[in-house]
């Protein structure tokens, strides 16, 4: 009698244990009777009858994400592919609906990308299609929130994580960036190369400047010296043309004294006879005296025209 208890006893502990169910967090088990559905379970220890109930399903209350890669025309003829990440999850409250009336949501979904996506990037340049990817994935999450809802499934955000256009497009662009770059580069480097000689030309015309104050300094002080020289000579009977030319005479001498102390020099004074400074003394002294005696008669003639 006890042999036979035993195989009841066990099979009875079989469907006692069946009756009990656990459901994980974020996640909802639809519950049907005979095929008809019954009720939906939320998380934590649940229980069936045995038997007669069944779990038809489990649905992830979870945020979920679904990529999506479409390739299409913009409006100057570039094929590009779009990558469009859809983030979605079943709302809580319409599991029934997410779980018989839709059978392949993400089928689903993919449709509805592609159809917004192949409307909206036709109207657009493939320029604008990079500027402007956030308004086609807000054109992408208004169309399937208005879609999904009715099925269940909340659309959180949708984002257009990548385009790639045609290998020789990207190839073109970047030819023509590089392009762009180097014609900013070539003027930068002229705008540096024109400041570089207008700085160089006004530090020329600086210094040409000081150097003929220089000179203009070194020559006046040259004439203050040869005035008090001549002072000097007058003060011991000897006149001013004696003493210019003696001074000339004077510095002839000093020239071919500098020159000698040159060893490697390869210049020659001319004339450079041993009677070449008595003659120059000569010669000037006599050049002087001619040139008063024309000067004073241009003054006689002069003043003689106003008398």
């Amino acid at each position: 009698m006890n042999f036979f208890l035993i195989p009841i006893i066990f099979f009875g502990l079989l469907i006692l244990i069946s009756s009990f169910f656990v459901v994980k967090q974020q996640t909802a088990a639809i519950i049907e009777r005979f095929g008809k559905f019954q009720s939906i379970r939320q998380s934590g220890l649940q229980l069936k009858i045995p038997l007669v109930d069944r779990i038809a399903g489990k649905l992830s209350l979870k945020i979920q994400q679904l990529d999506v890669i479409i390739e299409t025309k913009t409006l100057d003829d570039v094929f590009v592919r779009l990558k469009v990440s859809v983030q979605y999850k079943v709302i809580k409250d319409k599991v029934y609906d997410a779980f018989y009336k839709l059978d392949y949501p993400h089928d689903q979904i993919t449709s509805y990308v592609f159809d917004v996506v192949r409307a909206e990037v036709p109207k657009m340049k493939l320029d604008d299609v990079f500027v402007k990817k956030d308004d086609i994935a807000l054109a992408v999450k208004a169309e399937l929130n208005d879609a999904m809802m009715e099925y269940g499934y909340d659309i959180i955000k949708t984002l257009v994580t990548d385009i790639d256009p045609d290998a020789q497009v990207k190839a073109a662009m970047n030819r023509i960036n590089a392009a762009d770059r180097e014609k900013t580069a070539a003027q930068f480097e002229g705008d540096a190369q024109r400041i570089l000689i207008v700085e160089k030309a006004k530090a020329e015309a600086e210094s040409k400047r000081l150097q003929g104050q220089g000179i203009a300094d070194q020559r006046r002080e040259i004439a203050r010296g040869l005035e008090e020289s001549v002072e000097v000579l007058n003060r011991v009977g000897i006149n001013s043309q004696e003493a210019s030319a003696l001074i000339v005479v004077t510095q002839h001498y000093d020239t071919l004294q500098s020159l000698g102390e040159e060893t490697n020099s390869n210049l020659i004074l001319l004339p450079n006879a041993p009677q070449a400074g008595s003659n120059m003394l000569n010669d000037m002294v006599a050049s002087f005296a001619a040139s008063n005696q024309i000067g004073e008669a241009m003054k006689a003639a002069k003043k003689k025209k106003d008398a």
